[in-house]
């Protein structure tokens, strides 16, 4: 593979995991207004809005995705030039580099401080005040209902975010490039698997098919 293809390869997986994490604090906003604000719902959470965000999202993933491809590209890289993954990732691709990584290490904390503790930050702050709102509910019918509709969205947030923070927070001297490999599979093909599963098993006809089969 080339560097070029390399960087393409990194940034198209960084642009979807920066997306689908900005994308899950709306989707905890959506979670908030539908619950805290049933009646303004309709107004808040227009079409446009969600085309909007959408959009917005998208645009603010590819610039700091460009940011990293063009630091990356600037790396002096003397070999060997082999990379010990099943993918380029960003920490096997400065291992290769003989140029001074401080810099994109400093970008890394500043990204990872935007693109994932905010929103992160989004999503605890949307679920606080749903708990609060869930439990001033006096039926339990009622709680557990609404408790339901947010299952599939905590189920994959749960998994997204656990295991990024597993992999990029945690002391990395310790493990094993084996664990590093284990841990990476699980973001980058178990979780894209599971989401279409997790969002459809509230589905009725999604249920009627499974038990036919």
């Amino acid at each position: 593979m080339t560097l070029i293809g390399c960087i393409i390869q990194f940034c198209m997986f960084l642009t979807a995991e920066f997306s689908e994490s900005f994308l899950l604090s709306v989707m905890s906003y959506d979670r908030y207004v539908a619950i805290c604000n049933p009646l303004h719902y309709p107004s808040i959470m227009t079409y446009r809005f969600c085309v909007t965000s959408v959009n917005v999202i998208w645009l603010v993933a590819s610039l700091v995705m460009s940011v990293y491809a063009i630091l990356i590209y600037n790396l002096y890289f003397c070999g060997p030039h082999i990379i010990d993954h099943f993918y380029c990732d960003l920490e096997p691709i400065l291992q290769l580099s003989c140029s001074d990584i401080s810099t994109i290490h400093r970008q890394n904390l500043i990204t990872g401080f935007f693109t994932g503790f905010c929103p992160f930050s989004v999503i605890v702050m949307s679920y606080v005040y749903i708990v609060i709102t869930i439990l001033k509910i006096p039926s339990n019918t009622g709680r557990r209902k609404a408790f339901s509709t947010c299952s599939s969205h905590l189920t994959v947030v749960s998994i997204l975010f656990g295991t990024l923070m597993t992999v990029y927070m945690s002391p990395t001297s310790g493990r094993s490039l084996i664990l590093n490999k284990f841990l990476s599979v699980i973001y980058t093909v178990l979780t894209p698997l599971l989401n279409p599963i997790i969002y459809t098993l509230r589905n009725k006809d999604f249920k009627e098919a499974f038990r036919k089969i």
